[in-house]
């Protein structure tokens, strides 16, 4: 069974995914977050697929720690995403993780017209390897 995280964004939604044993996130793709029944229907694909177990969501949160409009959007998300998927959804701070991910990009030599069909990807993967990090710690 398998870790999926997202990055949510208001056009793109970040997808990435850990191995079976739950050490390595790799970047998978992402999925434009409108039509919302579009995305459903590929999240579900990948849940089914990649024999998923959790859903792991960034949470985005000021550097103080506060939450903004940002993690408003993400709380809506969340809610519209349950009792449509079969798996449960636990939050994780987010923060920094697209800087990271261009960071990484930029690093790699990746083209700018590239890097943004990458980003968001790289933020999902660099979210979820934070998070299991956290776990084998």
């Amino acid at each position: 069974m398998r870790i999926l995280a997202i990055d949510h964004g208001s056009k793109r939604i970040g997808i990435a995914v850990s191995d079976e044993l739950k050490m390595i996130a790799q970047p998978l793709e992402f999925i434009l977050a409108a039509p919302f029944p579009d995305f459903l229907e590929r999240l579900n694909e990948l849940i089914s697929n990649k024999e998923v177990e959790l859903i792991l969501i960034g949470m985005p949160r000021n550097m103080d720690g506060s939450y903004g409009p940002a993690a408003e959007k993400v709380q809506d998300f969340v809610e519209a995403l349950k009792g449509l998927i079969s798996v449960p959804v636990k939050l994780w701070d987010e923060r920094l993780t697209s800087a990271q991910a261009n960071r990484v990009l930029i690093q790699g030599n990746v083209r700018r017209d590239k890097r943004k069909e990458k980003v968001d990807a790289m933020a999902a993967a660099i979210l979820l390897q934070s998070y299991l990090d956290g776990l084998a710690g």
